[in-house]
């Protein structure tokens, strides 16, 4: 049922790496190339990366070139809750983060890099709606390297429900919760760190105490402090439309890209990229 490539197995500093980012969050042909470039940007730092997906009947923990290029727009997006059905049904799983973290634990990877955690939705009060990805952080002793939360929740509310789980949240080289695609504006985090290092004595020490998942939030060097208008238009829009549940972010994603003139789309490339260079950097401490 899972399947952890050699290369995986037998290193000692490894990145587990999404597959929804390359077949949902970026346009048709584009996920994989995105997705080849953080596995380079791993290597760089001097781990080895660990893309996580499903494929005939398995889920494969480090996937070859050629098998990333089967995570297209018509993969299931699946959670951990749908790790077991995508096997049995023999469908292509796209691993969303909290797909990728179920699969991280079985397979013993301690750190994962992504563009965003899933959260608490906007308008949670109406219509409840909070992504896995907060449970399998609540249960699962890794590190999720990232810019924030995804832009287009309530971000406030993400980070009280995670002080409620018990998830430390990070701030590398920042004092507040990065908002994605902005730096800036975010809540205040309970922990500030400077360096890979030293995000991997607190990972460590959060361990020996029993905790479980951490996250280290990372801000984009770019920052875009005008796209929260857009947000709110791309939602209105998703609404409007009736797009419900899992198909939200992808709409509202494809929304920004466009009536952003292509900047939306370019800073999320450019921050996957940061965090995958910064996760490396973490596991190799981690390793030492």
């Amino acid at each position: 049922m899972i399947a952890v490539a050699a290369e995986v197995r037998e290193a000692a500093a490894v990145v587990a790496l999404e597959t929804t980012l390359v077949a949902h969050g970026f346009p048709p042909g584009e996920g994989a190339a995105v997705g080849l470039e953080s596995e380079r940007r791993v290597r760089a730092a001097g781990a080895v990366p660990a893309t996580i997906g499903v494929l005939d009947g398995v889920v494969r923990v480090g996937l070859r070139p050629e098998e990333l290029e089967r995570f297209d727009a018509e993969a299931r997006k699946v959670g951990a809750r749908d790790l077991a059905a995508a096997c049995v049904q023999g469908v292509v799983g796209a691993t969303t983060v909290g797909g990728t973290l179920a699969a991280a634990r079985a397979a013993g990877v301690r750190v994962m890099a992504t563009g965003g955690i899933g959260g608490v939705h906007r308008a949670w009060q109406e219509r409840p709606d909070v992504s896995s990805d907060l449970g399998e952080l609540a249960r699962t002793r890794a590190v999720v390297v990232c810019a924030g939360a995804k832009s287009l929740l309530d971000v406030e509310a993400t980070m009280e429900l995670l002080e409620t789980l018990g998830v430390p949240v990070l701030g590398y080289a920042t004092d507040e919760l990065p908002r994605f695609y902005s730096a800036r504006g975010g809540p205040p985090v309970p922990a500030r760190v400077e360096s890979a290092s030293e995000a991997a004595a607190v990972a460590s020490a959060h361990w020996e105490l029993g905790g479980a998942g951490l996250v280290l939030a990372r801000p984009p060097d770019e920052s875009l402090d005008d796209v929260e208008p857009l947000i709110d238009a791309g939602l209105r829009e998703a609404t409007e439309r009736g797009v419900r549940g899992k198909d939200v972010t992808p709409a509202v994603l494809a929304f920004l890209h466009e009536r952003s003139g292509g900047r939306t789309l370019k800073a999320n490339r450019e921050l996957i990229g940061q965090n995958a260079t910064l996760a490396g950097e973490l596991a190799v401490a981690l390793a030492g």
